[in-house]
């Protein structure tokens, strides 16, 4: 009986122990809870959102085939102006520039040196905040927050200088998945580029800002609907729509090759460079068809056009030849009408000098006889 006693007055005396220990963790976990969504409001982007875009990268094991591909973008084309429109800021909408300027000084997302010929998106070569405002001369009030760690900066809109950004430069991946046989391009980072003229005027000079990555910018792209078309003016496409549909139109100048060389410095000459992009583009085209054996099905269609054509090619070559056949006759008989007339006319012509001739001759016979008759008569 005393030991149960002792027993029992043991597990209360933990029990009350115990219980600040619990209390405290359950207050801590409520703090925790409180900071997050602090943290969610301040970002204006919840937990939620920003795991629903984030995309599970593929095994190394599932992709025996990648290319990287670089293209620009020219925001001056049709195709590309929802990058560029509207140039003021509106409440429904914004262009992409301002959406990433606005971004880059909340301090939202993290952007990298430009290095020429190279991309590397690790902690040691993310680009300064305050360094690259400076250095394209941006305008801007320098903020800290209210734990005074994070540097916040506001741009105001008319300091963006989002009329010079004409072009942006992507770097997109073709990456053929095994596990699901196919083969798909994803855009892996945006670098905006800056046209700007001197005093003098001139030829503008570009000069390309930072690399963005895509996958951090994707869930701000996401919520943001653009105008697509002057024909229909219902904002029902996204900005990563627009990317991930390929509604844009690029010019690749680059591609990945062990001399990490630009197409400009491969093939110096404008023809040979745009004669290397329409190859690539079939490249990237035709490889997806070229790994599999063609169905029965496809082997036919494939039979069956060839054969239209080759008829169709027969059926033009016979009509060809058929009209050369009808117009040689005709100039031909022309040229013996031709040649006939001209004979008739040289024997025509000879007849009447023959006979011409003759005249003239008996003409001067019948004179030479008649002259002495006259003679005689005169003298009678």
């Amino acid at each position: 009986m005393k030991r149960t006693i002792k027993i029992l007055t043991a597990l209360l005396l933990i029990a009350i122990f115990a219980m600040p220990e619990s209390e405290a963790q359950t207050r801590a976990a409520i703090k925790s809870g409180s900071a997050k969504k602090r943290e969610e409001s301040n970002n204006s982007l919840s937990v939620r959102a920003q795991n629903l875009y984030e995309k599970e990268a593929l095994s190394p094991a599932n992709t025996p085939w990648n290319r990287i591909i670089y293209r620009s973008l020219d925001l001056r084309k049709e195709k590309n102006l929802p990058l560029y429109f509207p140039e003021e800021s509106t409440e429904e909408q914004e262009n992409l520039f301002r959406l990433i300027m606005k971004l880059l000084a909340e301090g939202k997302i993290t952007v990298y040196e430009y290095l020429d010929g190279r991309e590397i998106f690790t902690e040691a070569y993310q680009a300064d905040v305050k360094e690259t405002l400076d250095r394209f001369h941006i305008l801007y009030e320098e903020s800290s927050s209210q734990a005074g760690r994070k540097v916040k900066f506001t741009i105001d809109p008319s300091d963006v200088p989002a009329n010079e950004v004409l072009s942006y430069y992507i770097k997109e991946k073709w990456v053929f998945d095994q596990q699901n046989s196919g083969v798909k391009s994803e855009i892996e980072a945006l670098c905006p580029i800056l046209h700007r003229t001197d005093d003098f005027g001139g030829e503008a000079v570009k000069y390309p800002m930072f690399w963005v990555k895509y996958t951090d910018i994707r869930p701000y792209l996401a919520q943001q609907y653009i105008m697509t078309s002057n024909e229909n003016n219902i904002r029902s496409y996204t900005f990563d729509d627009y990317f991930k549909l390929r509604m844009f139109e690029g010019e690749i100048y680059k591609t990945m090759n062990l001399r990490n060389m630009s197409l400009m410095q491969l093939y110096p000459e404008q023809a040979a460079q745009d004669s290397a992009r329409n190859e690539i583009e079939k490249q990237l085209q035709n490889f997806e068809k070229n790994l599999w054996v063609k169905t029965p099905e496809e082997i036919a269609k494939e039979k069956a056009a060839k054969e239209d054509k080759s008829s169709t090619e027969q059926v033009s070559e016979k009509k060809t030849k058929e009209e050369k056949e009808n117009i040689a006759p005709t100039r031909s008989a022309r040229g013996t009408e031709s040649a006939k007339t001209t004979t008739t006319k040289t024997k025509s012509s000879s007849a009447k000098s023959s006979s011409a001739k003759s005249s003239s001759k008996t003409k001067s016979s019948s004179s030479k006889s008649s002259a002495p008759v006259r003679s005689v008569k005169s003298t009678k």
